[in-house]
């Protein structure tokens, strides 16, 4: 098993930039896709953008350009860096790794 806690979320003002953080414990032996995603009411839960088990970088096309997914050097903390936000980015931001997911943080952005 793979165990998740995500931090870093909380209230931005529009235009600000945020980072999140999700810290991974268990198993981790295996590789695969570390990544975040969110939802919001209403919406489906999208992709935010991942690092892929072979490495490769992969964002949601409405955070293309405005966000940044990076690791630390243990592979176990994966952090997301997300720029000039917009009301449309709040929401609970979730991170997963092979299949097992965070509970979340919410973002709130306020214009």
């Amino acid at each position: 098993q793979v165990q998740l806690k995500e931090s870093g979320g909380g209230s931005v003002q529009a235009g600000e930039s945020l980072q999140l953080s999700c810290t991974a414990s268990g198993d981790l032996f295996t590789k695969c896709g570390f990544g975040w995603y969110r939802s919001a009411p209403g919406k489906e839960r999208e992709l935010v953008g991942l690092i892929g088990g072979d490495d490769h970088l992969l964002y949601g096309d409405s955070v293309k350009g405005r966000a940044a997914v990076s690791r630390d050097s243990s592979k176990t903390t994966l952090f997301l860096t997300l720029a000039n936000l917009k009301t449309d980015d709040a929401g609970v931001y979730m991170c997963q790794r092979c299949g097992y997911w965070g509970q979340g943080t919410t973002v709130t952005v306020s214009s």
